[in-house]
């Protein structure tokens, strides 16, 4: 109780400091936890302790570890607490795990309410900024990266911080050609958004970033969802909802309608339009329309998401109209949704070399999605990662390819059992992955079926992104010596999840508990070796914009360390060794003459100099000069360029890159502040533009096929193969 007391004068103590700093600032509602809330953390603790593969006692050092991913999470850049608050904050250091075996949440909520509190004062100070403006021949620079810089020791070291943040907003404006109403409109706009999302969060919310850091502090991929998230995650895997078909976004407080999905019923009836802004939803014919204006994006899409077949009725506010605008009542029914755009596709590329043509097919495979359920239902057609790749290799086959590359660059992982099976589809029976559970017991994953679905040339294309169960299957087509992989090292997870249904395990009638994805094993290679820390290799690597401290694995502080096994019974279908000599100097020596590949090892280079210098120059002439010598380069190279396209449109060869070469036509907005139809225009160009990677793996490939077939290294001829949650 004292300790509560204790809570209750340091919340109005920092309200009422806060309040002296700007009396107009909007606090957002303060947050409380729900009972169901306390149960739910300390049901999910009982099955952590019981079953991870990590053991770990919640206790007074587990707690001091949650203290600080509680603290990184919602504040890593250190903008918005100051050393005080953490002073104050650190009393209840080891109190956290008191809070779940309690069933107590006062003390993890009262932080997250301090955090809010803060967070609104930082963003109405910005708006205080603007009023004034800015100095912009003054010589001082903003660090845009804050991570691993101290907490600001007071609050006038962390007003001058923001007034650098703002400062650099309305520079970056300024240099996009805005004048300085439109910029003051804009910012102004910008963190007003940012405070009426403040007042949109939730009590779930908070309990799932508190729990989240107390899995978290267990082991990085161990995470908790609530009964939406939960959903969201088993739709990514089934590639599948019931609903309207429409795909939605927030714009200016309008649930506004980004794209229709082809075949979708929002499609179909021919009543909607990108740009359209939902403002109601009712369900049902006669059903009480309820007004979403203003409302968070996932609140409105649950209202519109429902059972097949039923009715909802939509307000609409057509596009191009003003708030005035004559509405319109749209019913609609709603169906089963397929999501397309995330599963497996293929292409074709024809590489010509004198009077020879190979084509080399390509499968881009985005996730090892599986529909569970239905699978377990024992339904035919279910969604599944392989059986799309296998129709996809049918239809590779009718059109003659020599040569398959499969594209899993920024898949994450997903089914176990899918990353199995599709590694069978080119090794056929045999071992594919091993795994170690908490117990010490090894078991053996392998594919059962006869046969293979493609016994020719094979490459795997993989980069940072690359993760889990992508992980298992270049790993297992690297061992078996069946093909090339190339690219960059993968991400370094080597551990097997497992998705717990709290409301299962606590037999609720209704979702309210959500789920835990529990790490319960690690895996092994079946050389033995794990990819954990260490990912996988390629054969040929490329250039990579992510290096191992801020990305990956091993960037994490409490990831499990890098073992092996002894190696599993296994025969490789063939050995590329001989061959890699010669794969390696032809693409070295084509390389050196791309200008493409050049320019983009240019960009990475210089994307990771200014990532370490952490600073960029808040003087205007400085700026503008550094601006225009970047378009001079840009120029330069497109006048130079066969294909018009420069590596800006490139996107560092479609790498994800945080500030990535569309910085050098920067102009300064952010995606919800851009036009709609804008936005979607460049988003297409972007899809459109030349993927520098994946062009010289398919090269590789030729080169391949053409080695083999003239019998240059016979020796290194690939023989063609023999007749659990990971993300």
């Amino acid at each position: 109780m004292k300790q509560k007391l204790l809570w209750i004068v340091f919340a109005l103590a920092t309200a009422a400091q806060g309040a002296s700093l700007d009396a107009g600032t909007p606090y957002p509602p303060e947050l409380k936890p729900v009972q169901q809330e306390a149960q739910t953390a300390h049901l999910a603790a009982e099955l952590l302790a019981r079953y991870h593969y990590k053991r770990m006692p919640l206790d007074d050092a587990l707690s001091a570890k949650i203290f600080d991913k509680y603290l990184k999470s919602l504040d890593s850049e250190k903008l918005f607490f100051v050393q005080a608050d953490i002073d104050h904050l650190s009393d209840d250091r080891t109190k956290l795990d008191d809070a779940i075996l309690k069933e107590d949440l006062t003390v993890p909520f009262a932080i997250f309410n301090l955090y809010e509190h803060r967070a609104a004062e930082r963003f109405a100070y910005a708006r205080t900024l603007l009023k004034a403006g800015f100095d912009f021949q003054k010589n001082e620079s903003y660090q845009f990266a804050r991570e691993k810089e101290a907490w600001p020791k007071t609050e006038a070291e962390m007003r001058e911080l923001w007034r650098k943040r703002v400062k650099n907003d309305w520079l970056r404006l300024k240099l996009a050609g805005k004048d300085d109403r439109s910029i003051v409109e804009i910012l102004d706009k910008r963190y007003d958004n940012f405070l009426k999302r403040l007042e949109r969060v939730k009590s779930a919310d908070a309990f799932q970033t508190y729990m989240n850091a107390y899995t978290m502090a267990i082991e990085p991929h161990t995470n908790y969802m609530g009964p939406r998230a939960a959903e969201d995650f088993d739709i990514s895997m089934r590639l599948s909802l019931v609903g309207i078909g429409a795909v939605l976004a927030e714009l200016d407080e309008y649930t506004t309608i980004r794209e229709l999905v082809p075949g979708g019923p929002a499609s179909i009836s021919g009543q909607l339009q990108s740009g359209d802004r939902i403002v109601g939803v009712a369900q049902g014919e006669g059903g009480i329309m309820t007004d979403v204006l203003g409302w968070r994006l996932d609140d409105t899409v649950a209202l519109i998401r429902g059972a097949a077949d039923s009715v909802v009725l939509l307000d609409v506010l057509p596009a191009g109209t003003g708030p005035d605008g004559r509405h319109k009542l749209i019913s609609l029914i709603r169906k089963t949704i397929s999501l397309q755009e995330q599963a497996a596709k293929s292409s074709v590329h024809s590489i010509v070399e004198g009077n020879t043509t190979r084509r080399i097919g390509v499968i881009s495979l985005p996730s090892f999605y599986e529909d569970f359920a239905a699978r377990q239902k024992g339904v035919q057609n279910y969604k599944s990662a392989t059986r799309d790749v296998i129709r996809l290799l049918d239809e590779l086959k009718e059109q003659k390819v020599d040569s398959v590359l499969i594209d899993l660059r920024n898949n994450g992982g997903g089914s176990l059992a899918e990353a199995v099976e599709l590694t069978g589809l080119f090794v056929g029976k045999g071992p594919v992955v091993q795994q170690r559970n908490a117990s010490g017991e090894i078991s053996v994953e392998r594919d059962t079926r006869a046969g293979v679905a493609w016994d020719g040339p094979l490459g795997v294309l993989i980069n940072r992104s690359s993760a889990s169960a992508s992980e298992i299957f270049a790993a297992a087509i690297q061992d078996y010596g069946r093909g090339l992989i190339i690219g960059a090292p993968s991400f370094g997870k080597g551990t097997v999840q497992n998705m717990v249904n709290l409301d299962h395990v606590a037999k609720n009638d209704k979702s309210q508990f959500g789920e835990l994805k529990m790490t319960i094993a690690q895996f092994f290679r079946i050389n033995g070796g794990t990819t954990q820390l260490r990912g996988v290799k390629p054969d040929i690597l490329f250039p990579a914009v992510s290096d191992a401290e801020n990305f990956g694995e091993s960037s994490f502080d409490n990831a499990l360390p890098w073992t092996q096994v002894k190696a599993a019974d296994y025969s490789p279908s063939g050995d590329l060794k001989g061959l890699l000599p010669i794969l390696l100097t032809l693409h070295e020596t084509r390389v050196k003459k791309d200008k493409d590949f050049q320019y983009l090892q240019v960009d990475i280079a210089e994307f990771k100099l200014q990532r370490k210098k952490n600073l960029v120059s808040l003087n205007e002439t400085l700026r503008r000069k550094e601006r225009d010598a970047q378009e001079a380069r840009l120029k330069s190279r497109e006048s130079r360029s066969d294909t018009g396209k420069s590596a800006d449109e490139q996107v560092l060869g479609k790498e994800p890159v945080p500030g990535k070469g569309s910085a050098l036509r920067d102009d300064g907005l952010q995606a919800d502040e851009r036009n709609l139809a804008n936005e979607l225009a460049a988003e297409k160009v972007r899809k459109n533009a030349k993927d520098v990677l994946l062009n010289e793996a398919v090269h590789i490939l030729s080169d391949e096929v053409g080695v083999l077939k003239t019998g240059i290294s016979l020796a290194a001829r690939v023989k063609p193969g023999s007749a659990l949650m990971l993300d």
